[in-house]
């Protein structure tokens, strides 16, 4: 069964690897793309979206969303994505135009129009926030939302935070207490499932396709001696092989005060919720299972 989902993202190098692999899978029905302020500025955002459609020449229309978090000061994450957010690759110029209405419009219209419908969230939660205030009744059409982001364990922008979360905390406590169910693919597994450079090595030999990847991933500031964290493309990972993760059901509640702003902080003795649930919690993963998807999922595009 094809999967009908919605990106809500900002590319940055590991969502632009998620859109390549949501855009070219047939077993997923892309059918929007929103953007926020995130690993860079929103109108840098859409134009990385933009270049992205264009350069697999997708039938998948780009709205803008939020410039800035709900409350919290805007932190971006260029010093891992660059100044542009995905360097290294000459893409086309001649982009095609975002649509003229908001995020937050293209997504309730989008989701009113296609019932059960997966929300795939790779960067800060803002336009869900926002959607979910100001629309409620979308949530009955929403199936499920399997987002990037959180941690049970160490952050990757403070001790405790996950840089997602970290980003818009109010709107990612906003999302979690929203009633729908979520899967929170986070640094627990995302920081197992390295893309080896092995297989970074690979990609350019394979297409153009290949040689895009690689020349925007070997950019990427998240850089270890074991390989590259491909954070947002778990999501897609999940979608199509959660067989090859393991997740834990408990209810997850998101701090947004102090130094601990932005952590998530998982109930996992169910002790502090009456045994209530909001969150499966991606907690392994068969990360040379993941590695060869990558390679194999890249290796069938066309282009």
């Amino acid at each position: 069964m094809t999967i009908k989902i919605i990106m809500d993202t900002d590319p940055g190098i590991d969502d632009a690897a998620a859109i390549t692999m949501a855009i070219n899978d047939s077993n997923i029905d892309l059918k929007l793309i929103t953007t926020v302020a995130g690993n860079v500025t929103v109108d840098k955002t859409t134009k990385n979206a933009l270049k992205l459609v264009r350069f697999f020449n997708a039938d998948v229309p780009v709205a803008a969303g939020a410039k800035q978090p709900l409350i919290k000061p805007f932190e971006d994450a260029a010093r891992i994505h660059g100044e542009s957010g995905m360097p290294g690759y000459d893409f086309p110029e001649d982009l095609p135009k975002p649509l003229e209405k908001s995020a937050v419009e293209a997504l309730r219209d989008e989701i009113m129009a296609n019932d059960k419908i997966t929300l795939v969230p790779t960067g800060s939660y803002t336009n869900i926030a926002l959607l979910f205030s100001e629309y409620p009744e979308v949530k009955d059409h929403i199936e499920r939302i399997v987002a990037m982001g959180g941690s049970l364990g160490k952050g990757n922008m403070t001790s405790a935070a996950e840089f997602n979360v970290f980003t818009d905390p109010h709107a990612a406590r906003i999302v979690y207490n929203s009633g729908i169910p979520i899967v929170m693919v986070g640094l627990d597994i995302t920081m197992k499932a390295l893309l080896t450079h092995e297989s970074i090595e690979k990609l350019p030999t394979l297409n153009e396709t290949g040689k895009m990847l690689h020349d925007i991933i070997i950019h990427d500031g998240d850089n270890s001696d074991q390989g590259i964290a491909m954070h947002d493309v778990n999501t897609i990972f999940y979608l199509l092989h959660p067989e090859a993760i393991t997740t834990e059901d408990m209810w997850v509640d998101v701090q947004t005060e102090g130094p601990a702003m932005g952590e998530t902080v998982g109930d996992i003795r169910g002790a502090y919720h009456d045994g209530k649930i909001n969150t499966s919690v991606c907690v392994d993963i068969d990360a040379a299972a993941f590695n060869k998807w990558f390679i194999d999922e890249v290796s069938h595009i066309s282009k």
